[in-house]
């Protein structure tokens, strides 16, 4: 079980732990156009998912922002951000940022990453701060779940795990 704290306060996580070598779950999250995207729609490209409470605050929007200049410099890597901020909130965070290279995708609807995943907080219905890097496989290959939800996480081991994945 993942032990995570928001702002020094345990949380309960709902769902399933996920682990390097798992099989990568499912899941169903919308596009800022309200279409619905799942695992499959980016099958074949290494995924780098990058997973925030809400785009509107300090630590996510910093963390969208890296991995979107890193997006650029990575090869056959599809780059997810994922939190339960609405579509529309997304999209109009993203113009405003000038984020390109990243795809954000909504889990309001049905929290269906954050369960999938492990992320979601129970008492806040808020997603967990983490990465995971899926390769074109559905393998996952790395794991992060950021132990306190305000900190950032590990940029470099992600970027260079995405790198190294096939």
């Amino acid at each position: 079980m993942v032990n995570v704290t928001f702002k020094g306060n345990p949380v309960t996580l709902v769902g399933n732990e996920v682990k390097v070598g798992d099989q990568a779950p499912d899941f169903k999250v919308l596009a800022n156009d309200l279409s619905e995207v799942t695992l499959a729609d980016t099958k074949g490209h290494v995924r780098l998912i990058s997973v925030v409470p809400s785009l509107d605050t300090g630590v996510c929007d910093a963390q969208t922002r890296r991995f979107n200049e890193e997006a650029a410099k990575l090869d056959n890597v599809k780059v997810l951000t994922i939190s339960v901020d609405l579509p529309f909130a997304q999209k109009r965070w993203c113009g405003a940022n000038g984020i390109e290279n990243v795809q954000t995708l909504s889990d309001h609807r049905d929290v269906s990453f954050g369960q999938a995943y492990g992320v979601l907080i129970k008492e806040l219905r808020l997603l967990a701060r983490a990465i995971f890097v899926v390769d074109s496989n559905d393998k996952v290959t790395y794991v992060e779940y950021v132990p306190e939800v305000t900190n950032h996480p590990n940029y470099e081991a992600a970027i260079e795990a995405a790198k190294a994945a096939k």
